[in-house]
């Protein structure tokens, strides 16, 4: 068949560029992705040209009128100009962003770079020319204004590479997959160290960066500027007013998106240490006043400056009760719970589920802080993929757009690499402000797996209908923290001899019932969920030999490995509910086996994290301190030996004796010629037969 389009220019390994001369950082960090792009698709060094007379095939310049260029922040065009009896394809834009974001979208529309390449491992196809359709195009303006990303929780990022704090290496394809998402704001990391170069590259980059709401204006913590003062604005103003001071000073030459807050050190409500604020009426009081000034503060140094607020837990309290007073252009962002729910978040086994959006007497900006992942040290997802359906995402976020929180977006991403998937659909919803779930499923599917079939987006679906239901909600779904924060909750208010009492850490999923029921009541949640995660671990590793080898490895680290997480959790934490039955009725032998097992089970979970650090991924999941399942394997490992204490105990031949010697040699066999015990996987793999469990 014939072109169906009217051919305008031919991309090939000849193509000449020309970018602005001296171009501003974020030009030049942008141009440094397109030569690698061109290079990586075309098999050649793009050649640039520096002469402004001589033709050049693709050139990116600053809009002029006659682009008739969208006039608004961060816009672009094409425009194909004759030159010098050829063709030219014009990347113009009004501003820096702009220019960065057409040259993105040249790469990824026309070279075919995918916006998650670098974390998908998902380079370009190699090709020898790109054809390109006649036809100027102008930029949709993206429907949120502030669309980013917090790289919170961001432990695997710090723990792969040697160095502390991330080094540009880590911190460059972050940024890019924030761009090529069409970000332009981001938090840089958590709580990291002020030398580090985080923020830097950020701002080199382009992007406007904003805070941390417990880090106001991205001042230093006070504790740790004035070590051994009481963190009190109330008896400090001065202090805290320097730290604001020198933070805005810093940064007020940056796109800044200037948060206002006032939190207590740690991100923890002021009043804890400060309990004179012991009503809802003088909390709202000080927070109020404490905004004004930085907001007073900021205006007198950054003309037109953007300001928010993050009403974040207690202080989206305050402010629905009436108590907080803001100043009227200042964007109010709204939190969802953790869980993808825009209703306040659970605090231990407070759960009020307070809406989290305006109401419609609600002036002014509003914008959402939102989590595509969670860390809360009870069922949050961490390593995994989102536990419920994309179509609660979607949902709840065209939700918010439509209570008019759409100034402002801001992604909790985690570590990137194990969130793709929502990340991707988050771009398209604050791109277009809405989104077909299933459309964007099998686009995402058609991008990451070209070799593979419908299949794969069932599984994706299957997914979240197989996560834990632990509560009514439908965001009541479990991440993989449910398998191991309160199993290492059980375990050590078990072994410190407090079972005739419940474990109060565990109402929220429990209820107020016994330590007995509670052990039960989470076995019997994870119990039924190991055949549903066992189902689709088989129907996705009968899919692997079909697929092409980068594909496979592919479903490998993005699905399969998440679907092993929560079966290994599932696996283990049946078998520690087991070992406290058995426990309970003095049975210790079989304790101690199903302890094991729910040891070996923990471990499979560990397994499948080595095996995705394959290539670059090298050491990336070493720094799982957060689900920690390194720590749950080795208190299953404390259980089992305290459990064989229990009657194996002192030369720990007995069990051997009793249960797996043959019965000629349990009345011949000679005590010195029997001193070597068995390990104690030996010993339960042995017992576990024995006893067919």
């Amino acid at each position: 068949m014939g072109r169906k389009f009217k051919l305008a220019l031919i991309i090939d390994r000849n193509t000449t560029y020309r970018i602005p001369k001296n171009p501003a950082s974020p030009v030049r960090h942008a141009w440094e992705m397109v030569q690698r792009d061109h290079e990586q698709v075309l098999g050649a060094v793009p050649r640039l040209i520096s002469a402004e007379d001589e033709p050049a095939d693709v050139v990116i310049r600053y809009a002029k009128p006659e682009d008739r260029c969208p006039d608004r922040p961060e816009a672009f065009c094409f425009r194909f100009v004759k030159y010098g009896g050829k063709t030219e394809l014009h990347i113009a834009a009004g501003d820096d962003l702009g220019l960065v974001y057409g040259m993105l979208e040249y790469s990824g529309k026309h070279l075919g770079v995918d916006p998650f390449w670098f974390w998908a491992d998902l380079p370009p196809e190699r090709r020898s020319r790109v054809e390109l359709p006649e036809g100027d195009y102008d930029s949709p303006e993206p429907f949120v204004r502030f669309r980013g990303w917090f790289v919170n929780d961001e432990v695997c990022l710090i723990g792969w590479k040697e160095e502390y704090p991330p080094t540009r290496e880590v911190w460059q394809p972050v940024f890019e997959a924030l761009l090529r998402c069409g970000g332009n704001m981001v938090i840089p990391g958590t709580d990291l160290p002020r030398h580090g170069v985080h923020a830097d590259v950020a701002a080199e980059m382009g992007l406007w960066i904003t805070h941390h709401h417990a880090e106001p204006l991205g001042a230093e913590m006070f504790l740790r500027a004035y070590e051994g003062r009481k963190a009190s604005y109330q008896e400090n103003p001065e202090l805290f007013e320097t730290l604001w001071e020198e933070a805005i000073e810093k940064q007020k030459d940056r796109s800044i998106v200037w948060v206002l807050s006032f939190r207590g050190q740690g991100d923890s409500p002021f009043w804890v240490n400060d309990p004179s604020f012991d009503t809802p009426e003088k909390r709202g009081e000080m927070i109020s006043r404490v905004v004004r000034k930085q907001y007073d503060m900021v205006r007198s140094k950054v003309a037109d400056p953007n300001c928010c607020v993050a009403l974040y837990g207690e202080i989206s309290e305050l402010y629905k009760a009436g108590h907080i007073s803001l100043p009227e252009d200042i964007i109010k962002v709204w939190a969802d719970n953790g869980y993808g729910k825009m209703v306040s978040r659970r605090h231990g086994n407070q759960n009020l589920r307070v809406p989290a959006l305006p109401e419609p007497q609600d002036e002014g900006r509003h914008g959402i802080y939102y989590h595509v992942t969670f860390h809360d040290l009870q069922a949050s997802n961490h390593l995994s993929l989102f536990p419920a359906s994309a179509e609660l995402i979607r949902d709840e976020v065209m939700k918010s757009f439509r209570a008019r929180a759409k100034d402002y977006v801001l992604v909790n991403s985690g570590n990137i690499r194990p969130h793709v998937y929502t990340l991707d659909l988050i771009r398209e919803l604050w791109t277009r402000g809405e989104a077909d779930t299933e459309e964007h499923l099998g686009s995402f599917v058609r991008r990451m797996f070209p070799s593979g079939s419908p299949e794969i987006a069932e599984m994706f679906r299957d997914y979240a209908r197989r996560t834990i239901p632990y509560g009514p909600n439908e965001d009541d779904r479990a991440g993989d923290e449910f398998y191991h924060h309160p199993a290492r909750q059980i375990v050590g208010h078990w072994l410190q001899g407090r079972s005739e009492h419940p474990d109060r850490r565990l109402f929220w999923v429990t209820g107020g019932v016994d330590f007995p029921e509670q052990v039960e009541c989470l076995r019997r949640m994870c119990a039924d969920a190991v055949q549903g995660w066992r189902e689709l671990k088989e129907r996705i590793e009968r899919l692997l030999p079909d697929l092409a080898e980068a594909d496979r490895l592919r479903l490998k680290d993005h699905l399969l490995m998440h679907v092993e997480l929560h079966l290994s959790g599932c696996e283990g934490f049946e078998a520690l509910g087991k070992s406290y039955s058995a426990y309970r009725e003095d049975n210790y032998p079989l304790a101690f086996v199903y302890a094991s097992q729910a040891m070996w089970s923990y471990e499979k979970g560990r397994i499948a994290l080595q095996e995705a650090e394959h290539g670059k991924w090298a050491h990336f999941f070493r720094a799982d301190w957060l689900t920690n399942i390194d720590s749950t394997v080795k208190n299953m490992d404390t259980l089992r030996r305290w459990l064989r204490m229990h009657g194996d105990s002192p030369d720990f031949f007995a069990w051997y004796k009793q249960f797996l010697m043959p019965e000629t040699e349990k009345h011949i066999y000679l005590e010195n010629t029997h001193r070597n015990p068995l390990s104690d996987d030996e010993l339960a793999y042995m017992l576990a037969d024995k006893f067919g469990v």
